[in-house]
């Protein structure tokens, strides 16, 4: 038997893929509002988030676009389109998991390791964060610096690597489109106050409360995203026009997750 290229590619690409075929073969329509996510996961066999990642990387190539309160909806498509090609990054939510996992065990580390320039450098990337906060900036790059921070005072070169590695994977397309369904000065906020008790629980040299301050902190911005994007694309099971309704979508293929 010849040997096959393994397949990597991410699972909201592939459905991505599979949607952006079935919208070219028009069996959804320009101006057609998308099935709803919950019924796009079950058919797919694949989960929300998933169906969301997917989503978000069409609504980037330009194929669907999210109507506040209204839904997904297909977009017409130029005969010609040119392709995009952006660096799309992993999936946000498989993404948060990750650092989730890694991140609050690094925090742990580092709550314990951590010598007095350590926590001084963890203090200055705060300072940062809050002046960016108060002049109306954003602050991705003090966001940046605090988690590596973290990660430096661990005094652990490959852990340092880890999360240098999953924070600039994150910060692709598909992520910061997201972003766009949810930010605010109050999440910024929210964020910064997050970034304070991880600080805390460190300076306290806490290993559990430092890993649960760090976990509590990633698990709100996945809640975060998840209500933005509900907010924006008037997730309402069900809510669909009537005349929509009287169609079953096509049918989809499975997404396997290899």
């Amino acid at each position: 038997m010849p040997i096959q290229i393994i397949d990597n590619d991410r699972l909201y690409r592939k459905i991505a893929r599979q949607l952006s075929g079935l919208i070219s073969a028009g069996e959804f329509a320009p101006g057609q509002r998308l099935p709803a996510e919950r019924e796009l996961a079950q058919q797919l066999g694949v989960s929300r988030p998933s169906v969301r990642e997917a989503l978000i990387a069409l609504e980037i190539e330009g194929k669907v676009e999210v109507r506040v309160g209204s839904g997904v909806f297909v977009t017409a498509q130029p005969t010609a389109a040119a392709p995009v090609t952006l660096q799309e990054g992993e999936g946000p939510f498989e993404l948060i998991k990750a650092r989730s996992i890694v991140e609050g065990e690094t925090a742990a580390c580092a709550a314990h390791d951590a010598d007095a320039d350590d926590l001084r450098e963890i203090r200055d990337t705060v300072a940062a964060m809050e002046r960016a906060h108060v002049e109306g900036q954003g602050g991705d790059v003090a966001d940046r610096a605090f988690h590596l921070a973290i990660a430096t005072a661990t005094h652990n070169g490959p852990l340092v690597s880890v999360v240098q590695l999953l924070w600039d994977q994150g910060r692709g397309a598909v992520w910061k489109q997201m972003e766009k369904h949810f930010e605010t000065a109050e999440l910024r906020e929210a964020t910064l106050r997050d970034h304070r008790a991880v600080l805390e629980e460190i300076e306290a040299r806490d290993p559990a409360g430092a890993r649960t301050a760090m976990r509590r902190h990633l698990a709100r911005v996945g809640r975060e995203f998840t209500k933005g994007w509900d907010q924006q694309s008037g997730r309402a099971e069900g809510a669909a026009p009537r005349a929509q309704r009287r169609s079953r979508p096509p049918a989809l293929r499975k997404a396997r997750r290899t």
